[in-house]
């Protein structure tokens, strides 16, 4: 990873890389990074390469809602190390992380704008979209920043939102296409398919008894898709494998608990621990409740044989793609 990742403002103005050097910046929760966020960062970047500024995001660990109103906080996309990975992949140079406090959240919009962006990161330009609040009370605003601007020596670039199928993208959108199944719509809102990571842990083996073997992630994203069946993509011991996975509390034998489970395709090996992510590319089917192991065992078998067909088509496009 090239981003250079700073865990607070001391660690900021102690670095002789990045002190006191001009930036160009984006603020934000960037949770999943998905096209808005990157058409952000994206100008961030070409900004800085053409006038020798450092190309930075700013970014709060927890979200502030976390901290001001829990009750109201959103189930995130995204771990932060997901974001950081993201942003490092779009060639972002640095990233400020602030630890979100109360103390913080009690900083004016002006307060905010000398202490943050002109007294730590030397803002020469701030990227922002047209909707963007900050301090106290959400009080600040992209007017607010403009009038602040000649006093504190930075200029402000207001980014257009990202409009897909006639709606502004937000993390609010890919939310709710996640959790209403619709994998393929949150892929086209990300820029990539919703994926998930965690540890591999042991399940009942009652699946791999009777049904299919399977291997159960604990998951590191706070949301989940909606339950059901999708052909999906596994990584495990750094490879990729094509599985049907479900999600969902196991219904036909009576479990009480949503579990996230994989089904890998063509994988003969054993896996009881160690890193594992899963990428969710389409909504095969609702969960349902069968009336035996067997028949659960032969729908499995018609949910492979449509991941599979998935698959060919997926690499039928792509082939196309190249030759266009």
């Amino acid at each position: 990873m090239s981003l250079r990742i700073f865990r607070g403002i001391a660690e900021w103005r102690a670095d002789p890389g990045v002190a006191r050097r001009g930036t160009a910046v984006a603020i934000g929760n960037f949770d999943g990074v998905h096209i808005g966020h990157q058409a952000i960062l994206r100008r961030v970047n070409e900004y800085a390469r053409s006038t020798g500024t450092l190309g930075a995001a700013v970014t709060f660990d927890p979200h502030p809602l976390k901290v001001l109103r829990p009750e109201h906080a959103p189930a995130l996309l995204s771990t932060l190390e997901q974001r950081l990975a993201w942003m490092d992949e779009l060639g972002l140079e640095a990233v400020l992380i602030l630890p979100f406090t109360k103390e913080l959240s009690q900083l004016s919009a002006e307060e905010f704008v000398a202490q943050m962006l002109a007294a730590t990161l030397c803002t020469e330009r701030i990227f922002v979209g047209d909707n963007f609040r900050f301090g106290h009370r959400h009080t600040g605003n992209v007017a607010l920043l403009e009038s602040l601007s000649a006093r504190f020596h930075y200029s402000v670039e207001i980014v257009p939102p990202v409009v897909v199928g006639g709606e502004i993208v937000s993390s609010t959108s890919v939310r709710l296409a996640v959790t209403q199944g619709r994998m393929d719509e949150a892929a086209r809102l990300l820029g990539r398919p919703f994926s998930l990571t965690g540890r591999i842990v042991a399940g009942t083996g009652t699946g791999r008894r009777e049904v299919v073997s399977t291997l159960n992630l604990a998951c590191d994203q706070e949301l989940l898709p909606g339950r059901g069946v999708y052909a999906t993509e596994t990584r495990i011991g750094g490879r990729w494998y094509q599985s049907a996975s479900n999600v969902g509390v196991r219904p036909t034998f009576d479990g009480s608990h949503v579990t996230v489970e994989s089904h890998l395709l063509d994988f003969t090996g054993t896996h009881e621990a160690g890193a594992m992510e899963i990428r969710f590319w389409k909504y095969l089917r609702g969960e349902q409740k069968f009336p035996s192991a067997q028949a659960l065992k032969s729908q499995i078998e018609t949910d492979v044989r449509r991941t599979r067909a998935f698959f060919r088509h997926l690499a039928r496009l792509r082939r196309a793609r190249q030759r266009a």
